[in-house]
């Protein structure tokens, strides 16, 4: 199939050339430095060259709040601009391949034919995610009492065939999972039996299950609060493994940065799943007060480097099935949405490199001695250390932009979509 990139890539590669001087210097340097340390700057960058994660279609129109949403000049209306969106991502960024729909949001009449115009961009679709959180125009049963774990029957049954045709949407896009969060929950005490609210759940998710291909997975995804501020169903990773647990192998569960109370050890979660061969894959973002989703690292970039220092950890001590999902998952309020992804792809890329370096041996030498300090010091020697040649190295070779942001805001693509699309109107709501 012949590629239809979005953007030119001489553009790209006349950019490098300016700035690839300055880069093979310092990626120079970075060699000599970690070579000290007894590691290989090529062996480092062919390991992140493997490196991806996907990016959802929702992420690249401006997101909102519960009282409004600001659109911006040039934002995508459709899955099809939404695709011409997360090229331009993937082409800059050379880690992103991967689109993540929304459906129905990302509903069309010919998916075979979205299918060839997503590998016409370079792209292909991971997780499909379905929405039983808001009402649709047409829509019988309301999700006012919720969905899977609704009390009414008629509500349950209509969650569980949206949840069943996203699976088939899936089939013909090419993907291999779907991710199911319900915003089921209640705002009152009393309101509702949590027993009985987490049986139908599960009764409920189970029919899904059932309906799953041989080779798909059913990962879940746990939230503390919103859009019910009292209780929510499935909350935590411990509702959520036990949700995982009861339903089969081929569930599994899915961790979002921002669905934590302020201050929760997330990557001892991580470690925790991985340790009952249930850790599924990442939404990517961050965090301030709740669940912001604000761009990855811009907050805690420590906290994003810990968490893949479990990861790393998982990758040398595999379970079976060990196979965890990477997406971007934020809410652009007030940014250009591609920028904020290409600065996000570089922030998780830049923890998994730094998670690499970490001294191993030395570490779990200190550890079993419960030497604290020398712990400390061998995961703060890699985060202290600047792997950006690394990153930028890989993404020239890749046939990416040494600097993304820099080379997205020069080629005009903002600006000439202006012209392009018709004007997204005012409205509330994460899309």
């Amino acid at each position: 199939m012949t590629l239809n990139l979005p953007l030119s890539s001489e553009h790209i590669s006349s950019m490098n050339e300016k700035n690839m001087a300055g880069l093979q210097d310092d990626y120079d340097s970075l060699g000599r430095h970690l070579q000290r340390r007894g590691l290989d700057i090529d062996e480092i960058k062919a390991k992140i060259s493997q490196f991806s994660l996907a990016v959802p279609s929702w992420g690249a129109g401006r997101g909102g709040t519960r009282f409004a949403r600001f659109p911006m000049p040039g934002e995508p209306n459709n899955i099809h601009e939404k695709l011409e969106d997360c090229a331009v991502i993937h082409q800059l960024s050379s880690v992103t391949p991967r689109v993540s729909p929304h459906f129905p949001w990302d509903k069309v009449s010919d998916f075979k034919a979205l299918k060839e115009e997503a590998e016409a961009f370079n792209l292909g679709f991971d997780a499909v995610n379905s929405n039983t959180f808001q009402d649709q125009k047409g829509q019988e049963q309301s999700y006012s009492t919720g969905s899977l774990a609704s009390t009414l029957a008629a509500t349950r049954a209509q969650a569980i065939e949206h949840n069943i045709e996203c699976i088939e949407i899936g089939q013909q896009l090419g993907s291999t999972e779907i991710t199911v969060w319900v915003g089921d929950g209640s705002n009152f005490p009393g309101q509702q039996d949590f027993g009985r609210a987490f049986d139908r759940y599960l009764d409920a998710a189970g029919e899904i299950y059932k309906k799953l291909p041989d080779n798909w997975q059913m990962l879940l995804e746990h939230k503390m609060f919103e859009p019910a501020f009292y209780s929510t169903v499935i909350s935590d990773w411990g509702s959520s493994i036990l949700a995982a647990q009861t339903l089969g192998e081929k569930c599994k569960c899915l961790v979002d940065l921002g669905h934590h109370a302020p201050n929760v050890n997330i990557e001892q979660i991580v470690a925790r799943l991985h340790s009952f061969g249930k850790l599924g894959g990442f939404h990517f973002n961050d965090s301030k007060y709740g669940d912001d989703d604000l761009d990855s690292g811009s907050i805690d970039p420590h906290q994003l480097f810990l968490v893949f220092n479990e990861l790393v950890e998982a990758e040398l001590n595999p379970r079976e099935g060990f196979s965890p999902t990477y997406m971007i998952d934020q809410s652009h309020n007030v940014t250009d949405p591609i920028e904020s992804m290409l600065s996000s792809a570089e922030a998780i890329v830049s923890s998994y490199a730094k998670a690499i370096i970490v001294d191993r041996q030395l570490l779990h030498a200190a550890q079993d001695e419960n030497d604290v300090m020398a712990a400390f010091q061998s995961l703060r020697q890699a985060y202290r250390t600047d792997v950006s040649p690394i990153l930028a190295m890989a993404r020239s070779e890749a046939g990416g932009a040494i600097d993304a942001i820099k080379a997205y805001r020069m080629s005009g693509w903002r600006k000439q979509k202006t012209h392009e699309r018709k004007a997204v109107g005012l409205g509330a709501g994460i899309v």
